[in-house]
């Protein structure tokens, strides 16, 4: 199980704030900046054919992932689970041998980042790339996550302009890992408990001149699970076991699942190899490695994911009828690269620090009072009584263990720092000026004292 490292969600929170500006307050859609390939951990690949890019809105946060194909390229689609959200699938499915695929859209948003996909299509006919010939308009296909509810406090959404931007900056070899993209703020594991933090994960193989490579945005009901049978991240309750094996954690299914009530969950993913395929042989790919991404993420699959696999083939390599690599165990060799980055999803853990320095009293304690606005939809009052301050929500929503139901203690850890204590982290930080951060770091809330 992936343990969270101390103090990793402080230093983050520097990071993702000098390079996002993420510590204004959230503004309407109009007025938000698209963050255009921010530096992160990133898979890098020689294969000019694929372009990649990524946008997101710091406030949200939330994002979209884009990949283009210059010389478009041939695509089928495969959809699993009971909750998908899609553009263009019906296309994809009728058999057509024809390369026409431009680009393929990932987005935060739920239904509402469906528009990221559309957009995209826009931007290659704005762009003179295609035009309104019958013969020439830009074929982009979607999918999406839920990054909303109860895991932030507003409901930014990815749009057109996101969109657009993530397209624009597209550029071939680099692909993001962790929080980032269409991964900017998912998570895996709500329905046994776990609510561990999730993002974009991709990996890459050649062998040979045969190219593949998979990307997945995880933001499963189930558990990511490494091939030893182990949970890769977790928020584990009192009493379980410190390594935790997928299997066991299944098995404890009827308790924990009790325990999160936020069910809407999806892992998009996308595999590509520069082998020329036919229709009939590349839908098969994409079946064999969804369906083998079950070992990777227990449960897969559910009434409450709405996964989606699309498999392009870009058509660079010719088939050769001596070649070593069959059909079928191309699919095998995609199937633990698909693996492999379901894997490198998995960001770092944020926890709560240790307790440095001393705990503030007096003037300082009172000058954190206040009424601080996330959103139209969530406002926490933070009030002191003596040298202690105490939190409740009073707006429609909790703010996580905030409530609305009555004042909770925040315990110091630094004379500007505050915990919650409970199973999920939970840290919140006064800068002095009218600012409250929530969980500091990729995650962070921002509200302003009114």
């Amino acid at each position: 199980m992936r343990r969270p490292s101390p103090g990793g969600g402080l230093a983050a929170a520097a990071l993702f704030s000098a390079l996002a500006g993420a510590a204004q307050l959230p503004a309407s859609q109009d007025e938000l900046t698209p963050v255009v390939n921010p530096p992160a951990k990133s898979l890098e690949i020689d294969w000019p054919a694929l372009r990649i890019g990524i946008a997101e809105y710091a406030e949200g946060p939330t994002g979209v992932t884009v990949f283009h194909f210059p010389r478009r390229a041939l695509a089928v689609v495969d959809v699993r689970g009971g909750g998908p959200g899609t553009v263009n699938t019906d296309y994809l499915r009728l058999g057509y041998e024809t390369p026409e695929l431009d680009a393929v859209v990932f987005s935060g948003g739920s239904w509402y980042g469906l528009e990221s996909t559309t957009a995209v299509a826009t931007a290659l006919k704005d762009d003179g790339i295609r035009n309104g010939n019958w013969d020439n308009i830009a074929l982009s296909v979607g999918a999406i996550v839920y990054d909303l509810g109860g895991r932030r406090f507003n409901e930014i959404q990815p749009d057109k302009r996101l969109a657009q931007a993530a397209y624009r900056g597209a550029r071939p070899g680099i692909f993001p890992l962790g929080a980032h993209g269409a991964g900017r703020n998912v998570r895996t594991g709500s329905l046994l408990g776990c609510n561990a933090y999730s993002g974009q994960g991709g990996a890459f193989r050649q062998v040979g001149e045969l190219k593949l490579a998979a990307f997945a945005v995880v933001n499963a009901l189930g558990v990511v699970t490494t091939r030893d049978g182990r949970v890769a991240a977790c928020y584990p309750d009192a009493g379980w076991p410190r390594e935790l094996r997928a299997s066991e954690l299944v098995s404890r299914h009827a308790d924990a699942a009790a325990q999160d009530a936020g069910r809407r969950n999806t892992t998009i993913s996308l595999v590509v190899t520069n082998r020329k395929l036919k229709f009939a042989e590349l839908q098969r790919l994409a079946v064999q490695v969804h369906t083998s991404m079950g070992r990777a993420i227990q449960p897969f699959a559910t009434e409450f994911d709405g996964d989606v696999l699309y498999a392009v083939s870009t058509g660079e390599l010719e088939q050769n009828p001596e070649d070593s690599i069959a059909t079928v165990d191309l699919g095998v060799l995609a199937s633990e690269v698909m693996w492999d980055a379901v894997l490198s999803s998995v960001p770092e853990q944020p926890s709560v620090p240790k307790r440095s320095g001393a705990a503030p009293r007096g003037d300082v304690v009172r000058s954190y009072a206040g009424d601080y606005v996330f959103s139209p939809f969530v406002t926490i009052s933070v009030s002191a009584n003596g040298d202690l301050l105490f939190a409740q929500a009073t707006g429609q929503r909790n703010a996580h263990a905030i409530g609305r139901e009555r004042a909770v203690e925040l315990q110091a850890l630094s004379a500007r720092d505050f915990t919650v204590p409970g199973r999920y982290p939970l840290v919140l930080t006064f800068d002095g000026t009218g600012t409250l951060t929530v969980n500091p770091g990729p995650w962070q809330q921002v509200g302003r004292r009114q």
